[in-house]
């Protein structure tokens, strides 16, 4: 199994994860649960009409941390805009509860994956982990 795909799996079991962006020189946190592994890049979802997106466009550098069985991980990198609708449609098939709000036609479903991204898989009995991608 390769990096990536070890970081997907933990943040899809895990179902929900922290994202970390900045405004100016305010830290902002706030819960996700969209998380794809398409094409061999990482996906995250959020809407463009949304605040974290325009702190995601002033500042692509992020952290998001999930926790897991006694396990924790980080991802720090930057995200890029991805509007290819068949991302959009695979985000939408793996998660129908996104349709009530989203659409693959839309103005504002965005489809962010990462680069330049360092993965930590870390808890307090075992050494770190970390991956590339």
């Amino acid at each position: 199994m390769s990096g990536i795909e070890k970081v997907y799996e933990f943040l899809d079991a895990a179902h929900n994860y922290c994202l970390a962006t900045v405004e100016g020189d305010q830290p902002r946190v706030r819960v996700f649960g969209t998380a794809l592994l398409y094409d061999g890049k990482l996906y995250i979802q959020t809407g463009k009409s949304k605040d974290v997106s325009k702190q995601i466009a002033a500042n692509p550098k992020v952290e998001i941390c999930a926790f897991k069985g006694g396990k924790w991980l980080r991802v720090a990198g930057e995200l890029v805009n991805d509007d290819n609708r068949d991302v959009k449609v695979a985000m939408l098939d793996k998660m129908p509860s996104l349709k009530g709000a989203y659409s693959a036609d839309d103005d504002n479903m965005q489809m962010l994956y990462f680069q330049n991204a360092t993965a930590t898989f870390s808890s307090f009995t075992e050494e770190p982990e970390t991956v590339r991608f």
